[in-house]
């Protein structure tokens, strides 16, 4: 079936960094353009990345503009999404995803939890 799990979420100090983790099978993930996704607390769901397919190609919300790195690894039966952040704020706050760039988007997997606090 049709399976996305995000990691690599946690607490992290102002400043600091992570690198989140997507793992995605079950359909074909390696056609499609990936993104990660962020929903803060209160906020709607919003892009805050997106490779192609082919990993070619990537694109930054601007304020998430050189403090991130998007990236993806297409193995035969899996995709993998990584998302480099640097420089995080309390402002990057939230739950991340990951999923296709474009509806109808795949079932949603957990999320993972990036909390930015002293």
């Amino acid at each position: 079936q049709v399976q996305i799990v995000e990691s690599g979420g946690g607490l992290v100090q102002p400043g600091g960094s992570l690198r989140l983790s997507c793992v995605a099978s079950g359909m074909a993930f390696s056609s499609l353009a990936m993104a990660w996704f962020r929903q803060g607390p209160g906020k709607e769901r919003e892009v805050v990345a997106w490779v192609s397919h082919n990993g070619a190609s990537t694109n930054y919300r601007d304020m998430m503009k050189g403090r991130v790195t998007i990236s993806r690894d297409n193995a035969k039966d899996t995709v993998s999404v990584y998302l480099e952040m640097n420089s995080l704020n309390p402002e990057d706050t939230a739950v991340y995803y990951c999923n296709g760039v474009a509806t109808p988007f795949a079932p949603w997997g957990q999320g993972t939890q990036v909390t930015v606090s002293s």
